[in-house]
């Protein structure tokens, strides 16, 4: 009987010690404490971890490769928008072939690559599911 009880104790014990060093670490690098891309010029965030869903992706999300300091993923649709499917983005790489400038909506993504300063590739491998949130 002591021996279930001090074995009970000791596996307590091991689980208590276990949650201060969980409790305590680094932020993932996949949350984004100051938005995580821009909708119609404005910076939205996200609430939740993205999740992998390869070749799924409903809703355009550009990932701007290389631009300027401030320059955050671009999506085309958010809460309240017709068609926004909850976060499910269709991963797009965007490069650019020019000297970068700001891109805040997928308007002005879509006007640089009309006018050739930036490439824009599907990646469907790299579609996610991570809802936004204004």
């Amino acid at each position: 009987m002591k021996v279930r009880v001090l074995s009970t104790m000791f596996a307590v014990l091991l689980v208590l010690l276990g949650f201060p060093a969980t409790a305590q670490a680094d932020r993932p690098p996949f949350v984004f404490p100051d938005g995580c891309c821009y909708l119609d010029g404005v910076v939205v965030r996200t609430v939740v971890p993205p999740a992998a869903t390869p070749d799924d992706g409903r809703d355009n999300f550009y990932a701007v490769m290389g631009g300027v300091e401030a320059q955050k993923g671009v999506v085309g649709v958010g809460p309240g928008s017709a068609g926004y499917h909850g976060g499910d983005w269709k991963f797009f790489a965007v490069t650019w072939n020019v000297t970068p400038y700001l891109l805040t909506s997928e308007a002005a993504v879509l006007a640089a690559a009309a006018a050739g300063h930036v490439t824009i590739t599907r990646v469907a491998e790299n579609d996610f599911k991570c809802p936004i949130q204004r």
